[in-house]
């Protein structure tokens, strides 16, 4: 007779205790405590203390300082470190940037389009899967090129995961069935929308935002709902509509008058697209604020002032959404400057006074210490030396000071931090007893000129689909472009900063500017995921690096740390990269870990043959600009700087028979587990000259080779 597998243990069990359960309630109807995922409100609240061996929700606790206390892994002997075990969840194109969640010997995990995956935490064996078969289409409406999906949540019995098409999802922990189904875009949003967020629950309800904010008309809000029901608790706005109808709340109407123009015609932007997190001691939900869309204040908000609520961090009470205080980042954004980067939360002594505190590094370059129960602004330091667009944050305002030389309204120029932040999502890692973060980031430009249509016209067209950011793209971007000069040099660093001092313990230069997440230990241990594919280990107090593992792909993760069986585990996810055409895959090290990873085949960066070049310069100029404004969103740019992470192939590498089809997969779909059709937004002739460019860019490259 065979050994039992781990996940028939775990389903018997279950079963098992069911069964005690209901007959110690008398009757032949089950209990009400789950039988798997019986997480509640004070399990989360005292994790750190009674089961740091777990990882019950995204940031490990409600405070999401990411900060392990688990003692078997140390500086001495990470260097024995190995692969324990690793298992492919996702597909090539798919960015793996999921918290995997530990719950009662459960690993629940997901990949870019949601799928969950429950598996074994010691040997990663499936004990049930669940699809929540995400509409593939509304990659259309993806603002940032691929999918992605950063995890789910476990609360009193059910899994929840939220989606790309835009739908919450609760399932059974114990089986994977799903117990509900709510689409959380409304008429108000205006145009349909991605999540690629972790969903948080708290005090019954599950809270969830949304993406999107530069594709199409799109109008940020939270939504709570019921954890039991999936019906709507409440919902609160982050960008005022049309003032000639009722306003939702009471915030908006004040909100409003600092808009310009007419800005619902806009849209506005304003999405929260990944941080929310839960004060259990105020019972208040902070909600970190996208960005203005269209980016450019002129262009979005005409006249208008701070554009409230963008780039801010609001907290609204969580159980009737009322507003108890907001501070604003970045007034009036007018380079996407997100602060829907990752929210800690802890307590430390400000100028000789005890303060319940809030800390972010948001993308503008400043890191930001508030007072969470008023507001107030304490400390907002630069984390890194190159922030063009302001010279400081006035503290007695609480107000940055923009830069009266770098106005790229009047000199088209590269701006640093560029969009994708001085630091993004990436989960950092707050070690409260010493008062330290922990966190990567990058000096990246970005050019900023505002749009051809709008130097002409004075009138800006958001497109239907594809991003419409607002500033120039195309063939005249890339004019401007030359005229401005060579980009500046990338740079990418690990820190670890002290927010109140704004002093940078240590810092290291990374051989990669874009990276992945954080985790410090109490044993002296930070692991850190780099862009290359390289997982390491430092020495927290002096930034050496102790420990590598190469990965042959490339990291944009989260990390985390759990025990298991008596033995504790470090996790992440790897996706492809440009070297390695390789499935994202989770990761899980052990100090007795005997797995090894198979080497992924490297890409192959040869042209393949091309049809011919038949367009005349002003086609190609034509498909370059269609090309920048909706293809560089997944495909990358081509001769001109990206202005968002490729995820997609590069089509300058398409095959002949693929060049044969291209007309049908880009107007009619051909491509089902790919592209959606675009027959809506591109006729034959601008499909053609599309192809054309492409086509143009390729024997550039392959004279060049």
């Amino acid at each position: 007779m065979s050994e039992p597998t781990a996940a028939s243990r775990w389903a018997a069990c279950a079963s098992l205790l069911l069964l005690l359960l209901t007959a110690a309630c008398g009757g032949d109807s089950p209990a009400a405590a789950p039988t798997a995922g019986n997480v509640d409100d004070e399990r989360i609240i005292r994790a750190a203390e009674d089961e740091p061996g777990s990882w019950l929700t995204y940031g490990q606790t409600y405070k999401e300082q990411r900060f392990s206390t688990l003692d078997q892994i140390t500086r001495e002997n990470v260097a024995d470190l190995k692969l324990a075990w690793s298992r492919p969840i996702g597909g090539p194109s798919e960015r793996m940037q999921g918290t995997p969640l530990i719950v009662d010997g459960v690993m629940y995990a997901t990949n870019g389009w949601g799928v969950i995956y429950a598996l074994d935490p010691a040997t990663g064996e499936e004990i049930w899967t669940h699809d929540p078969q995400t509409d593939r289409t509304y990659v259309k409406y993806s603002c940032c090129g691929g999918v992605a999906n950063r995890g789910v949540a476990v609360y009193r019995g059910k899994v929840y995961v939220a989606l790309f098409d835009g739908r919450l999802v609760a399932v059974d922990a114990a089986t994977g069935e799903e117990v509900w189904d709510v689409d959380t875009w409304h008429p108000s949003a205006l145009g349909r929308f991605n999540i690629t967020g972790a969903p948080r629950a708290a005090g019954g309800k599950v809270f969830i935002g949304q993406g999107s904010s530069e594709s199409g008309k799109r109008r940020g809000y939270v939504s709570a709902y019921d954890a039991e029901t999936g019906e709507l608790a409440w919902r609160f706005y982050l960008v005022p509509g049309d003032p000639s109808k009722p306003f939702e709340h009471p915030e908006m109407e004040m909100a409003a008058r600092t808009w310009g123009g007419e800005w619902w015609k806009m849209g506005g932007g304003g999405t929260a697209w990944n941080s929310l997190v839960y004060d259990e001691e105020l019972n208040l939900l902070y909600i970190g604020v996208g960005n203005g869309a269209p980016w450019s204040r002129q262009v979005r908000s005409p006249g208008g002032g701070d554009d409230l609520f963008l780039t801010a961090i609001v907290a609204v009470d969580a159980d009737t959404a009322e507003m108890k205080w907001y501070y604003q980042t970045v007034p009036g954004d007018n380079w996407d400057y997100s602060s829907a980067m990752d929210i800690a939360l802890g307590e430390m002594t400000v100028d000789g006074v005890e303060r319940k505190v809030l800390l972010q590094a948001p993308k503008n370059g400043f890191f930001y210490v508030i007072d969470r129960e008023t507001g107030e602004l304490l400390r907002a330091h630069p984390y890194t030396d190159r922030i063009d667009w302001a010279t400081h944050v006035d503290m007695e305002t609480g107000r940055p000071i923009e830069n009266p030389d770098v106005v790229f309204e009047e000199k088209p120029q590269w701006i640093t931090p560029a969009n994708a932040g001085a630091h993004n999502w990436e989960p950092m890692s707050w070690d409260e007893a010493r008062g330290v973060m922990y966190f990567y980031y990058h000096d990246y430009a970005n050019f900023y000129a505002l749009p051809e249509e709008f130097e002409k016209t004075g009138t800006y067209t958001i497109r239907p689909w594809g991003l419409s950011l607002g500033v120039a793209s195309g063939a005249y971007r890339q004019k401007l472009q030359d005229e401005a000069g060579p980009r500046p040099e990338d740079r990418g660093f690990l820190v670890a900063f002290d927010p109140l001092s704004g002093e940078k313990i240590w810092e290291n230069r990374l051989s990669s500017a874009f990276n992945g997440g954080v985790l410090a230990t109490t044993t002296g241990v930070l692991f850190h995921c780099g862009g290359g594919g390289d997982f390491n280990a430092y020495d927290k107090d002096t930034g050496e690096k102790i420990w590598e593992f190469d990965a042959y792909g490339s990291f944009s993760s989260s990390i985390i740390t759990y025990t298991e069986g008596g033995t504790q585990y470090v996790a992440t996810m790897v996706g492809g990269s440009t070297r390695y055409d390789r499935p994202g895959e989770l990761l899980v090290f052990s100090l007795d870990g005997e797995a090894t990873l198979d080497v992924p085949p490297e890409r192959d960066y040869s042209i393949p043959e091309l049809p011919a070049l038949t367009a005349d310069q002003q086609t190609i100029e034509l498909g370059n600009t269609l090309y920048h404004e909706h293809c560089a969103l997944c495909h990358r740019g081509l001769g001109q700087t990206s202005i968002v992470a490729a995820a997609s192939p590069d089509l300058r590498r398409m095959s002949p028979e693929v060049h044969d089809d291209f007309m049908p997969i880009v107007q009619d779909g051909l491509l089902p587990l790919g592209m959606p059709g675009y027959a809506e937004l591109f006729d034959e002739e601008a499909t053609t000259a599309i192809h054309q460019f492409v086509i143009s860019k390729a024997m550039e490259l392959r004279d060049a080779q």
